[in-house]
């Protein structure tokens, strides 16, 4: 029997969640929701989680109307912060799916959902003590400078 050390348990440096660039969380969300805009997907709302969680500071989530639009949100949002913010997801889930997609940019984390998933999982109300801005055509306050 092989007995396991103790620091092996622990993961290895590349497995530690860290960003790739240096732009503030606040560039990267009013970014991200550029890029959402650009694609004009629905119900776009900011979640600043600052107080809230120790998860991200930001989660920005908007509604597609169909399974592409999904997938052509979430290619707009990563090209964008790639090009303006030099900045990689950590981590993505459901991308092959395409019904919610989460683009987890350690200090951000973009869920693009479909209708019936956003409604299903219902995750203004889950976090309802975060402060959250239904983004229009105007700034959004939360990410004011």
């Amino acid at each position: 029997m092989t007995v396991t050390e103790p620091s092996s348990l622990i993961p290895p440096p590349e497995l530690d969640k860290q960003r790739t660039g240096s732009v503030p969380a606040k560039v990267l969300a009013r970014e991200a929701i550029v890029a959402i805009q650009e694609k004009k997907a629905h119900d776009v709302v900011t979640m600043d989680m600052r107080a809230t969680s120790g998860l991200a500071d930001y989660f920005v989530l908007c509604s597609a109307t169909s399974d592409l639009q999904v997938k052509a949100i979430t290619e707009s949002v990563q090209t964008r912060l790639k090009h303006e913010c030099n900045e990689l997801p950590w981590h993505i889930e459901g991308a092959e799916h395409r019904q919610w997609v989460l683009l987890d940019y350690v200090d951000l984390v973009v869920h693009i959902f479909t209708p019936e998933r956003r409604a299903f999982y219902d995750l203004e109300r889950l976090w309802s003590d975060a402060p959250t801005e239904i983004v229009g055509d105007h700034p959004v306050a939360i990410l004011d400078p």
